[in-house]
């Protein structure tokens, strides 16, 4: 299991994920589930990935071939729209799922991924695309910004409450790290190190990416004040009737 989002707002985008692919008694594998794609000037892509690990490396690898072959008929570099770079993740997906389909059916395992796409065309709005296993997607609303995949249920009430289009990078940056950290602290087919990336609106060079460890010193201290922080809201919640002092 894994757990991916990406928030948008106003001032640009945040993406985050954990690192762990398999989880167990006496095995646990880290691999990073995030890919940039940067043309500098041009264009900055961010993919998350969950589910089968062997077709989002598939899908990858095709990314990076297509985008390398000058005569593909499409690839990252000449979509005029994110929503059409979308589609195309969504049919390498399909593609690379129906070749070992018959193999993974006997098998009785799954070759499902899916992905979460964001960024920004130069002349278009910064977006970002849940692309489904099935190769349809969706966008996230003004109402939603923020789009999740893989074990989202733990961090998701965090991101309800705080994240709005009007939210500050920066604090939907620490948004993204409590609500990984929510998630870890619940699941434990969830694990660091946590990686966090921030496109910031019309900068279309590498965005900004950070890797956080149990051991780093930002992560822990997000983790101390936030469990403070729980706490000290916990302890102010109204008191029942039968707690109160009588006044007779």
């Amino acid at each position: 299991m894994t757990y991916c989002l990406a928030i948008n707002v106003n001032k640009g985008m945040v993406f985050a994920s954990d690192s762990r692919t398999n989880a167990g008694v006496d095995y646990v594998a880290t691999y990073s589930k995030m890919t940039t794609f940067v043309f500098p000037g041009e264009r900055s892509f961010v993919l998350l990935t969950s589910g089968s690990l062997a077709t989002s490396q598939a899908v990858i690898n095709a990314i990076k071939t297509d985008i390398d072959d000058p005569d593909a008929e499409f690839n990252m570099r000449k979509g005029n729209y994110l929503h059409e770079v979308a589609k195309y993740i969504g049919k390498l997906s399909q593609r690379e799922q129906r070749q070992h389909a018959a193999a993974l059916e006997r098998s009785n395992s799954s070759a499902e991924s899916s992905f979460i796409l964001g960024g920004q065309i130069a002349g278009q709005p910064c977006e970002i695309f849940l692309i489904y296993p099935q190769g349809n997607y969706i966008a996230a609303s003004p109402e939603t910004p923020y789009l999740q995949i893989g074990e989202n249920k733990y961090g998701k009430p965090i991101l309800d409450r705080i994240i709005a289009a009007n939210t500050s990078l920066e604090d939907a940056a620490r948004c993204a790290i409590v609500s990984l950290d929510s998630t870890i602290r619940s699941n434990i087919s969830v694990g660091p190190p946590i990686e966090l990336a921030i496109h910031t609106n019309n900068h279309f060079e590498a965005p900004y990416r950070t890797s956080l460890n149990t051991n780093s010193v930002m992560y822990k201290s997000v983790q101390k004040h936030w469990n403070e922080g729980l706490k000290r809201a916990f302890n102010k919640l109204p008191r029942f009737e039968w707690e109160k002092p009588s006044t007779k």
